[in-house]
């Protein structure tokens, strides 16, 4: 592999040596503790995470043949310090995520159809209840002759397009041994009327800027995701350890905030997706995300007699997606997935996700494995010369990842 600034090029060689991540279960999940025994856990982590930071700097030290001093050490653990009290922050940023998310648990009311045979596949198509009033379409592929319990892989589509645009990729998993999994999106594919195209899409995210309360840009289809997750759960051929997601674009958005508040997603490929929205904001480099949703927010700045720039979308996303470029930007959610593998697939020249605001999700998503002692469980693929695009490699790479750490 050769690397660029902390970057992976492609085409990346895995380790197939490296073991298995397990993934948490809901029991593992974090539970609420009272004031002072949150801040003693609190204080006791900070501890041990400074000790073992300074005991891995005298060890470089050393190895390294360089003299070390009581200030070297003292700057060590100061570092040690300020990072493992920032990574106390995560819990409570999940928790008001989900509860931004949540809403009415209903019954999952799952239906699903007769399977259909071809070429050694059987293909299913289902559905089941998100909340009240919606529902949501999926299809899974999988070996005919699949028995017993196997990993999962969930797909989910861009802007604009649908769960059968993904079949290509649904047909490699499932001859690889997964089964894969795809839904379509909120306002997408079958869930409108039209049955193609976003402008529905761009309707509900209209509407939610004129006060719906509804989440129809990223959040909703993150909590479709983790009720999907549900639903996998209660299939005897599923086996609920080992469930990955790859997403694109809008998916890959959507992928990495329901892996950051849903443990349960145990292998996560976003592609095309991580950004800084601040970063975006703050550097004039918002417009191409924006282009993905532009009569939305064109027919709110022209009701507003406003113009469209910075300050309005700050605006916008405030009332369509609140905390996007805050709370819950992109580095403040990745780290969240460790220490779960994470692979990461950004085009160079991408101007949906630009680089810098790339590298300031992964720098703290870096921190992040780090502390966890799991950094080989974050990855980067960076295409060269490449846009808002996968490339073959890239996709082939994913489907690597999810091989090694799955074990299908």
């Amino acid at each position: 592999m050769t690397s660029r600034e902390g970057i992976w090029q492609y085409p990346l060689v895995l380790d197939a040596e490296l073991p298995p991540n397990p993934p948490l279960t809901p029991e593992q999940w974090p539970k609420a503790l009272a004031p002072d025994e949150e801040e003693e856990q609190q204080e006791r982590a900070v501890g041990e995470f400074a000790a073992k930071s300074v005991k891995r700097h005298i060890q470089r030290l050393i190895a390294e043949g360089k003299p070390f001093d009581p200030f070297s050490l003292l700057l060590a653990l100061c570092c040690a310090v300020l990072a493992s009290t920032s990574a106390a922050e995560p819990a409570d940023t999940r928790a008001a995520f989900l509860k931004l998310l949540d809403r009415p648990r209903v019954e999952l009311a799952v239906e699903v159809k007769p399977p259909a045979g071809t070429n050694g596949l059987r293909a299913t198509h289902f559905s089941f209840a998100a909340e009240a009033g919606v529902r949501v379409p999926g299809l899974l592929l999988k070996r005919a002759e699949t028995q017993g319990r196997r990993p999962v892989v969930i797909v989910l589509h861009g802007t604009g397009a649908n769960k059968e645009s993904q079949l290509s990729l649904l047909t490699d998993l499932a001859k690889r041994g997964f089964l894969a999994v795809a839904i379509d999106g909120r306002h997408h594919g079958a869930r409108t009327k039209a049955g193609s195209g976003s402008a529905e899409y761009h309707e509900a995210i209209l509407n939610a800027w004129f006060g719906s309360k509804k989440l129809p840009f990223l959040y909703d289809t993150a909590w479709d995701v983790m009720r999907l997750v549900d639903y996998l759960g209660t299939r005897d051929d599923v086996d609920a350890a080992r469930i990955g997601l790859i997403g694109f674009s809008k998916g890959g958005m959507e992928g990495y905030l329901a892996a950051a508040a849903d443990p349960r997603i145990a292998v996560v490929v976003p592609c095309i997706g991580v950004q800084s929205f601040k970063w975006a904001l703050d550097n004039e480099s918002w417009r191409s995300r924006v282009e993905t949703f532009k009569p939305a927010i064109d027919a709110a700045a022209k009701d507003e007699g406003e113009t469209v720039n910075a300050a309005f979308v700050r605006r916008f996303y405030d009332r369509v997606v609140p905390g996007i470029y805050g709370e819950f930007d992109g580095p403040a959610m990745l780290p969240l997935i460790a220490p779960r593998p994470l692979l990461v697939i950004n085009g160079d020249t991408d101007p949906r996700t630009p680089m810098p605001g790339v590298n300031e999700c992964l720098a703290t998503a870096r921190t992040a494995y780090r502390a966890a002692d799991a950094e080989p469980k974050l990855q980067v693929i960076l295409q060269p010369q490449t846009g808002h695009k996968v490339t073959v490699e890239a996709r082939q790479a994913a489907v690597d990842w999810f091989i090694k750490w799955m074990r299908p």
